[in-house]
């Protein structure tokens, strides 16, 4: 800590043991101010996040920084700086080392307003980080003068975590979302979603809604266009994470920065009373095949279903759906079955079904899946992509639910800017 003194000057002998009083306590004001080079930022106690101020002194320009230095700082707290007599010019926040739990933590953004005498922060910090601030201004005489204040934000006591999709620039099919799962239901979405950017090149209208797997209960908020992406759209989100409470205390701690692509318009259409499916590729129809879907007992899904993922070999049972645990049940199954592409999160498949061979493209015999040929099955498999779309009708079964994998499409454009915690 750094004392600016003026230089001095001779004294008279009969003054040289009565230094005056208001001048001792100005002395030892100065010195309780901490910085360097008429640093501001003086303590406070811990978690109070107080202001620090340099020292109106000759030497610079008076300035504030909030919160002061200490601990305890909530991550959500603001951080503002000031200069009483002059302007300031740059502002940095930044984290020193990783936060207590390990993260990563992130810098602090922030931006000056007209006048330049006062700098406001735009985001929440990561808890458990140690953060310095440091400030450059000018004073009205044009002395120039670099503040620093380092605090500390609290460790958060309960965390929250979220999964996004889709990741690591991929290339998608025009009818996947973007979607941020999270391990604990959101309280605080309003606080969420205004930390969310998306921004498209070329523009591409749409907007964000919260909804539920009604079968896991994991909760997402997703970005849907209003149509179906254009193919070719490049995609970039930003999620300043970091910091938010979602609610009762329980905080995010990353930031996510992600980007991907969307190819091929992939549409299938499954006519599930005719028995058939025809797929298309940027309009065209490509492919026509004999299906044997859900029977009447079991029957597939209605409505707009989107590939979530697919597996070579999935073993699937009737006791992982609820229908049959006894192995003498008359719907009892355990088959490993090939070239599986998953559209509901619920267990509707796309798949080779041999076993149905002689039903295809004359009766419905799958317990809910849509069953192919070995052969028309791998075809499909090989060519199906995260995102394409699985367009089914003709069911007696209702229209899939939207947050029964990314049911999302079954929602009017108006009706999915309903679910933004926003509108």
């Amino acid at each position: 800590m750094h004392l600016i003194r003026s230089p001095r000057r001779p004294r008279p002998r009969s003054r040289a043991l009565t230094l005056p009083a208001v001048l001792l306590a100005l002395v030892l004001g100065a010195a309780a101010c901490g910085g360097h080079d008429s640093a501001g930022g003086g303590d406070s106690p811990p978690g109070k996040g107080g202001a620090g101020t340099t020292a109106p002194t000759a030497a610079g320009p008076h300035v504030t920084v909030t919160p002061a230095a200490g601990k305890d700082v909530a991550p959500g707290t603001p951080v503002k700086v000031t200069v009483a007599d002059g302007t300031l010019g740059t502002v940095t926040v930044t984290p020193k080392g990783k936060a207590s739990d390990g993260v990563d933590p992130v810098p602090v953004s922030g931006a000056l307003d007209q006048t330049a005498r006062t700098w406001t922060s735009d985001r929440t910090m990561t808890p458990g980080t140690s953060y310095t601030v440091t400030v450059s201004a000018t004073d009205a005489a044009g002395k120039q003068s670099t503040t620093t204040s380092t605090f500390r934000t609290a460790t958060a006591a309960k965390v929250n975590g979220v999964t996004p999709t889709p990741l690591n620039n991929d290339v998608v099919g025009v009818g996947l979302p973007v979607s941020l799962a999270f391990d604990v239901p959101v309280t605080d979405k309003a606080a969420v979603e205004k930390a969310l950017t998306l921004s498209t090149t070329p523009a591409v209208k749409g907007s964000w809604g919260w909804l539920t797997d009604p079968l896991t209960g994991i909760q997402r908020v997703d970005w849907r266009p209003d149509a179906y992406w254009p193919s070719g759209t490049k995609v970039t989100l930003t999620a300043k994470l970091s910091g938010i409470d979602t609610g009762g205390g329980r905080f995010l701690r990353r930031d996510i920065h992600d980007a991907f692509s969307i190819g091929t318009a992939r549409i299938s259409y499954a006519d599930l009373a005719g028995h058939t499916m025809r797929v298309t590729e940027n309009g065209r129809t490509v492919k026509n095949f004999k299906i044997s879907a859900g029977s009447a007992d079991y029957p597939t899904w209605n409505g707009k279903m989107v590939v979530m993922t697919k597996q070579s070999k999935v073993r699937m049972t009737s006791a992982s759906v609820g229908i049959a645990t006894d192995k003498d049940a008359a719907d009892f199954y355990d088959e490993d079955v090939n070239n599986a592409v998953r559209i509901t999160s619920s267990g509707t498949f796309v798949h080779a079904a041999p076993w149905n061979d002689r039903w295809m493209g004359v009766q419905n015999k799958s317990h809910g899946c849509i069953g192919l040929s070995d052969p028309d099955a791998k075809w499909f498999f090989d060519r199906a992509t995260r995102g394409d779309l699985v367009i089914a009708s003709g069911s007696a079964r209702a229209v899939v639910d939207k947050g029964n994998g990314y049911g999302d499409w079954n929602l009017s454009a108006d009706q999915w800017h309903a679910l933004s915690a926003l509108a």
